[in-house]
């Protein structure tokens, strides 16, 4: 479906699997957590149990690393039918801060992208997740510096998208949204009249998958790399 950006002059980016490795993370504390219980329940069986429990929690816990981390001990105790160890839930508590500490990976071709974009557009950030943890990774890229503003998001609903752009006096029609999630970078976006482009990750949490039916009719642009972008803008 063809996108005409000639009208954008503002543009937002997500952060997590879009400027930097994110999720790869969590897939690899799913897997540390599930070797911690398998005394008790089967490896599948663990990582449903804790799937349910994050998304029973994120009303009142949101996103990134610490809701998560709440959500594997409160599953390890259910799980184990209260059984499991101190031990063991000190190790749980090391799975999230080793990823509170991991290094931040930025993906191909960012800084191009950010460096020729920003001569450009207005270039701001536009994350959710955990402020202090989100303040964190930003810091670590050295990214910084080429963002006009700086959002974290306690989520990425039309309505928090509305709500930003008014606060910055950008109307939909000049906002141009690029991310790795459809249901949270692109979709809320196409439904207020303002522009995406969806760059996707090989790996997405289930939390932020959907239908082929949520996508069709729906007007967005899909590309292979963040640096196809530049033959487009």
């Amino acid at each position: 479906m063809e996108v005409n950006y000639k009208n954008i002059k503002v543009i937002g980016f997500d952060a997590d699997d879009t400027l930097w490795v994110n999720e790869t993370y969590f897939r690899d504390a799913e897997v540390e957590f599930g070797k911690l219980l398998s005394d008790y329940e089967t490896l599948n069986k663990i990582d449903q149990e804790l799937f349910k429990k994050e998304i029973e929690n994120l009303e009142l816990y949101g996103y990134g690393v610490k809701a998560f981390t709440l959500s594997m001990v409160e599953s390890a105790l259910e799980i184990s039918n209260f059984n499991v160890s101190a031990k063991t839930i000190e190790a749980i508590v090391n799975i999230g801060k080793n990823m509170l500490d991991k290094p931040v990976e930025l993906l191909d071709g960012v800084e191009e992208v950010l460096d020729k974009l920003s001569k450009k557009y207005r270039l701001i950030l536009a994350t959710k997740g955990d402020l202090l943890d989100q303040e964190r990774k930003l810091e670590k890229s050295g990214l910084t510096g080429y963002f006009h503003h700086i959002e974290v998001l306690s989520d990425k609903k039309e309505a928090n998208y509305s709500k930003l752009l008014n606060h910055l006096d950008i109307k939909p029609s000049e906002f141009l949204m690029i991310g790795n999630s459809l249901k949270s970078d692109i979709l809320p976006l196409v439904n207020i009249k303002a522009n995406a482009i969806h760059i996707p990750f090989h790996t997405t949490w289930a939390h932020e998958q959907v239908s082929a039916k949520e996508t069709n009719g729906k007007k967005y642009k899909t590309m292979n790399s963040l640096t196809d972008i530049l033959n487009l803008l």
